[in-house]
């Protein structure tokens, strides 16, 4: 399990069952199911900032990726502050 943690190799994991959640849903709620878009980009922009920096990508890849994810994440909570 160290090993797992301490290679990245465990955000791999999570991102392929991000990827795997995105099918169920699409395949369970039918094709023009609402997915919670912005909500899913948030996270896979923080995952994928993760996976750069523990990599040792340059900096502007950890930064771009988590920019992505604050934009994301900005327009979920419009979203819902919409909604009300």
């Amino acid at each position: 399990m160290n090993q797992l943690f301490a290679s990245g190799h465990v955000i791999d994991l999570v991102l392929v069952v991000l990827a795997l959640e995105v099918l169920v849903v699409r395949v369970w709620l039918g094709r023009h199911a609402a997915l919670p878009t912005p909500t899913l980009m948030a996270g896979l922009g923080l995952l994928l900032a993760w996976r750069f920096a523990q990599a040792g990508w340059p900096w502007g890849y950890v930064a771009l990726a988590l920019t992505a994810s604050g934009v994301a994440h900005g327009c979920d909570l419009w979203r819902q502050w919409r909604a009300r």
